[in-house]
């Protein structure tokens, strides 16, 4: 009889230490811990409420946006809370300077000469007046993001909801 219990026990604290290690290689990829999806469906909302706000030209509102996405960038970056791949950290924590240097910067708009220079990003309009001062952080903020919810939404990630770019008007013969 105590051999029969010792063997149930040894195959339970098997179990256990298996369940455990599979868990643990599942966080470790940084996909279908639901920590993770929620902080990625956080960071989604953010960012399209960043997106909508910057290319409103609600200044106050893309303020706020960046403000609520510099945290969660950060734990994300930081890697304590979130168990998310390295290149997926790295990500994050590129974004958190995009997004702290922007809202820095919209605080106080005389510094705008100090933000750093990063290249255009052509597959998104400009943003219109005072924000283009931070356009292209937010651009690269926003493509940043977006390559970081790759990482952290299993599925696939929606587009951005950014307007679409004005068709020119055609020029009207004989004015």
């Amino acid at each position: 009889m105590k051999g029969k219990f010792a063997r149930i026990l040894a195959i339970a604290v098997a179990g256990s230490v298996l369940a455990v290690s599979g868990a643990g290689v599942a966080s470790a990829d940084g996909k279908g811990t639901s920590s993770t999806e929620a902080a990625g469906q956080q960071v989604l909302q953010l960012r399209d409420q960043l997106t909508k706000s910057a290319y409103a030209a609600d200044v106050p509102g893309t303020q706020r946006s960046l403000d609520q996405l510099s945290p969660v960038l950060g734990d994300l970056a930081a890697g304590q809370k979130y168990s998310i791949q390295a290149d997926a950290q790295q990500q994050a924590a590129d974004a958190n300077g995009l997004s702290t240097e922007g809202s820095r910067i919209l605080a106080d708009p005389a510094q705008a000469q100090t933000a750093r220079q990063l290249p255009p990003v052509p597959s998104l309009p400009d943003l219109p007046a005072p924000l283009d001062m931070v356009g292209n952080l937010v651009k690269n903020l926003l493509v940043t993001v977006t390559s970081l919810l790759l990482s952290l939404l299993p599925g696939g990630v929606p587009a951005l909801p950014v307007p679409a770019l004005p068709v020119p008007a055609a020029p009207v013969p004989g004015v």
